[in-house]
């Protein structure tokens, strides 16, 4: 390829919009790096609360956006079983997934993190009826034979970091599958609803089975906590990570889809390996850089094979761009005047 050739390319492809999605995607990926590393230092400081520490989260995402919503004076879209649902599947997965980091190290939780993918191609095909060509399942089949190749390091051969680092591993494999869940209906939610609606329920939800949960599995925990200003630190951190990342996330989805958001969360895994190194100061087998390229090859050419996903039915059997019902019986009036005429 010439330098002419690339030059019309770039001028043809790297649009500022693009760019933008870009910046958008990497912020997410850069924020995400910051939750797993948050939530690695909280697990290494000796407090094991993954429960309270995503409970932060959920009340700052319930009452930032529950404000905003309660000043719109409107109905739900979706009816409020649907986000308890929600609510409780992205509860577990952020449970298991902290808890790994307790046995752990930080690289493998964050590689392994990528299993949602092939979860997410799963679901829509049993559930959504989604169908992918033989390219889209080489490529997630080449990123899930690099995520065996950690769990191979994490079983002796050569990996270190995490007192017990399979237990570890089990844990975020099964957090995947909430995940993906998750984020199946999310995206479902912010491409045919309405994003601000969306998260403050994620949050009240997530809040209200947070509470719920701490009450049966996780008050001794609580109560053994020698709370410190490090300790303090770290669960502020981590829920302004927390706060960021669900703010962000559905803005992407809506913006760009599935693909560029995988494609620009990869990245978050590097993020992880440079905090392990400097932070941490621990070694990389080198399985985590192969098992890394494998990964980024595999989504790669997922991505670049990926057509259009068929439109899904929405769930509450209306249209999925209808509006707000307006709660104040004038504007209710007005509307009939309107339609009226």
């Amino acid at each position: 390829m010439d330098w002419s050739s690339l030059n019309d390319w770039w001028r043809t492809h790297a649009t500022w919009q693009t760019l933008y999605l870009l910046f958008l995607g990497q912020v997410v990926s850069f924020v995400l790096a910051l939750m797993s590393f948050t939530s690695s230092l909280i697990a290494n400081l000796g407090v094991d609360t993954p429960l309270t520490q995503t409970l932060i989260g959920y009340f700052v995402l319930a009452l930032v956006y529950g404000s905003i919503l309660l000043h719109r004076r409107k109905r739900l879209l979706v009816s409020w079983y649907w986000y308890l649902i929600l609510g409780f599947v992205d509860v577990q997965g952020n449970y298991l997934v902290n808890k790994a980091y307790q046995f752990s190290s930080i690289t493998s939780v964050t590689l392994l993190d990528c299993w949602t993918v092939a979860w997410v191609i799963i679901m829509t095909w049993i559930f959504l009826g989604t169908r992918y060509s033989l390219w889209q399942i080489f490529g997630v089949a080449l990123g899930v034979l690099g995520l065996g190749l950690v769990l191979l390091s994490d079983a002796g051969v050569g990996g270190e970091g995490g007192t017990k680092p399979l237990l570890g591993d089990i844990l975020v494999i099964a957090g995947t599958i909430f995940f993906a869940m998750s984020n199946v209906g999310e995206e479902f939610c912010v491409k045919k609803k309405d994003r601000v609606e969306v998260i403050c329920m994620i949050g009240v939800y997530g809040f209200l089975v947070s509470v719920v949960e701490i009450s049966i599995m996780e008050l001794k925990s609580l109560e053994s906590v020698e709370w410190s200003v490090d300790i303090i630190l770290a669960f502020v951190g981590y829920a302004v990570a927390t706060f960021m990342f669900y703010s962000f996330v559905p803005f992407v989805l809506k913006l760009s889809g599935a693909t560029m958001f995988n494609l620009s969360i990869l990245t978050s895994d590097m993020w992880a390996v440079v905090i392990r190194i400097f932070f941490y100061h621990q070694q990389v087998d080198w399985l985590y850089y192969l098992a890394f390229a494998m990964v980024v090859v595999g989504l790669i050419i997922y991505s670049t094979t990926e057509k259009n996903f068929v439109p899904v039915p929405t769930i509450e059997g209306g249209n999925s761009n209808a509006q707000y019902q307006v709660l104040t019986d004038e504007c209710e009036a007005s509307r009939n005047e309107s339609l009226a005429s």
